[in-house]
């Protein structure tokens, strides 16, 4: 990742960076109530079920259970804050870079609009802010939870037998690899697929602030069948999308049924003399199925991080150049005005020699109506909004 990438998102983090932490904090506790409850269990079923004392046990039995529900209740309860807090803060990310992106729109000058296109900016202002509120949302939070599960569920499964820890773990890689495969196929088709969905949003864009002009020249009937032809192939483009998120679904069940038989293969034969309680045959079936999830999501998650790093780049490719925007406080300002108007060998350009104005020469006396005639683009009304404040 580049130096300057790295810079941006750092702008965009510093705000909420104390939020990120208390987010944090409350994902490290919700994964260890989660690490806690399969061993509560084991020890119900090793010390008191397995061994037959379940009724000499049965204070400390329901002792357990109470501790199990407080778990689940404090986890639901934790869940919710950061779920909560996620969005917050996902959402104030979103407030500011379109306000920003917005507001740099406003203060950009001609040359800046002469050269970018008004459906890029609606698609830079909705499409790739969507894709940086999945970023924030979705990912950051996540990506620091599974982690912390991951390492925490292999912790556990190393302390409470490490061969057999070793052996489940032989199915990781398979799953990464599957993942990311899977993960780099979905890559491609989401690639055509926001092609699709870009040509749509600029169309639209363009057709609404010109559907006076459609009107005008009656293209109507024109216009609803390029519309059609470009959401069809945006439905088109959507459904390898929809097969590729089914195999890789698909793929992780299977994964995760292959390691619980190979738990209960590898137990039940004794093999590498592993010779194991059912409770802790149990915790390791429940850990497995715990830790392929986040594994999942993370190879998941790398594709959604790059789409999020190419949108923040997109974006402040434009904020950054500061060069476009005016200054509106800059000047005189007059407060009466009297007299005629002259244009005496006028020349100006937006860019270099592309010259709007050559040699330009004429008189506005006062009270008199002055009419700006033109081929269309040709800047006639902001020409004619200026002359007409002088008269």
């Amino acid at each position: 990742m580049k130096n300057k990438t790295l810079s941006r998102i750092y702008k965009i983090l510093r705000p909420q960076i104390k939020a990120i932490v208390i987010i944090s904090i409350l994902a490290i506790i919700i994964n260890i109530g989660e690490v806690v409850k399969p061993y509560l269990i084991k020890i119900v079923i090793d010390n008191y079920l397995s061994a037959g004392l379940w009724q000499k046990g049965i204070m400390t039995i329901g002792i357990i259970g109470v501790v199990y529900i407080l778990i689940v209740l404090i986890g639901n309860i934790l869940d919710f804050i950061v779920s909560t807090t996620t969005s917050m803060v996902g959402e104030n990310v979103i407030y500011t870079i379109r306000n920003k992106l917005y507001r740099y729109i406003q203060y950009a000058n001609i040359p800046f609009h002469d050269k970018t296109p008004s459906g890029t900016l609606f698609v830079r202002i909705t499409s790739d802010i969507e894709d940086i509120t999945t970023f924030f949302k979705d990912v950051i939070t996540t990506f620091i939870k599974d982690v912390i599960m991951i390492i925490a569920l292999a912790g556990m499964m190393l302390t409470l037998n490490y061969k057999l820890a070793l052996i489940c773990f032989i199915l990781i890689p398979f799953v990464i690899l599957t993942s990311f495969i899977i993960t780099k196929m979905s890559k491609k088709v989401q690639e055509y697929s926001k092609k699709a969905k870009t040509k749509v949003n600029v169309f639209l864009a363009e057709s609404i602030y010109g559907v006076k002009l459609i009107k005008i020249f009656n293209r109507q009937y024109e216009k609803e069948k390029e519309c059609s032809k470009l959401c069809n192939d945006f439905y088109k483009s959507r459904i390898p999308t929809a097969f590729t998120e089914g195999f890789l679904i698909a793929f992780m069940v299977i994964f995760e049924n292959l390691g619980i038989a190979l738990i209960t293969w590898v137990c039940v034969n004794k093999l590498f003399n592993i010779n194991l309680d059912v409770g802790i045959i149990y915790i390791f079936i429940t850990y497995l199925k715990q830790i392929f999830e986040p594994v999942q999501r993370l190879v998941e998650n790398f594709e959604t991080i790059q789409e999020a790093l190419v949108s923040i780049n997109k974006i402040y490719d434009i904020l950054e150049h500061k060069e476009y925007l005016e200054d509106f406080e800059k000047g005189t300002k007059l407060e009466e005005i009297k007299g005629k108007i002259e244009f005496k060998n006028v020349w100006f350009a937006y860019q270099e020699e592309n010259w709007i104005l050559k040699d330009v020469s004429f008189t506005i006396e006062p009270g008199q109506s002055v009419a700006i005639v033109g081929k269309t683009g040709s800047r006639k009304n902001n020409n004619y909004q200026f002359n007409k404040s002088f008269l």
